[in-house]
């Protein structure tokens, strides 16, 4: 933020842990550092993952690290970052990509389901945000970058849940920075509309309930998610922008607090910020669920079979 104390700027040859590299904006976002001179460790959470990172990094002609890291495992946590500072003599960046999805309405999503997302989302993020501090504290510097979501501004229905926690890492990226600045760390967080990555295949996260026609919000629950299946389908931003825009933030002399990435989410946002409250709610949310009960109304069985598919 301007006006603080920035410490320095990441420079190539600096330590940089990835968290849910993965897949995904994890493992985009681990390659575009590592291309670009940083020393980065890829963390999964299946060390079975890891000839995967290691391949895509060989087709990329990038060197990094796999090292294991489960965000519900304050123990791999710890190791993790002991291993990157025995290494490398400290670390200068994080980007809090970790996490897992949950999608259905709330009353559909279990206790278990919920405790899980915000026990990684969540409880993860910030334990590992903890294990990290100290060392850039005493260096006088560092980065701690957390990858929420245009659902960390604006919530949609159907993931509730999800939504709740990135609104938690917002809370917790801005108080950072304001902690933090003091010692020449800088919190900022990333802010990407809906992408297409694997977050939308086999990572979706569907709530169990959600899945039965018996739960009272089946038929609208399945139109959102036709909807924003459509939305991810036409959308132009890519994992790619996604870690340039993360590159950019741990590079600049003066990082923003937030970057938001993509032209959905940064007009979503905008309206949000400058629109009148009612009259945002009414176009955004209004509509939105207007949209649903009109999908729901002309649709028949096979059209939701298809959504769910």
């Amino acid at each position: 933020m301007r006006g603080l104390n920035n410490g320095r700027p990441g420079r190539p040859g600096d330590a940089v842990l990835v968290t849910g590299s993965s897949t995904g904006l994890g493992l985009e976002t681990a390659l575009c550092l590592a291309s670009k001179g940083f020393v980065v460790f890829a963390a999964v959470r299946d060390l079975a993952q890891r000839a995967d990172v290691l391949r895509a990094a060989a087709e990329r002609g990038a060197n990094l690290a796999v090292l294991r890291l489960d965000l519900t495992d304050p123990e791999s946590i710890e190791d993790a970052v002991a291993t990157i500072v025995e290494a490398t003599g400290g670390i200068y960046g994080v980007v809090n990509n970790g996490g897992i999805g949950l999608r259905g309405c709330v009353e559909d999503c279990s206790p278990e389901e919920i405790r899980q997302v915000v026990d990684t989302n969540v409880l993860g993020t910030i334990a590992v945000t903890r294990a990290v501090i100290p060392h850039m504290r005493e260096a006088g510097c560092g980065r701690i970058l957390t990858v929420s979501s245009v659902g960390g501004r604006i919530a949609g229905f159907g993931v509730t849940i999800y939504c709740m926690t990135k609104f938690a890492q917002e809370g917790l990226g801005e108080g950072l920075a304001v902690e933090l600045a003091p010692f020449g760390i800088q919190s900022i967080i990333i802010e990407p509309g809906i992408i297409k990555t694997t977050r939308w295949s086999r990572h979706r996260g569907t709530a169990e309930r959600a899945m039965s026609e018996d739960s009272p919000y089946h038929d609208l629950f399945w139109a959102s998610e036709a909807e924003a299946d459509a939305i991810v389908d036409r959308n132009k931003t890519s994992p790619e922008q996604v870690a340039l825009t993360i590159h950019r933030a741990i590079t600049e002399d003066e990082p923003r607090l937030r970057y938001v990435v993509g032209r959905g989410a940064s007009v979503a946002i905008f309206a949000r910020r400058h629109l009148p409250e009612q009259m945002f709610e009414r176009l955004y949310y209004g509509r939105q669920v207007q949209r649903l009960q009109r999908s729901t109304a002309s649709a028949g069985t096979d059209a939701l079979a298809e959504a769910r598919r």
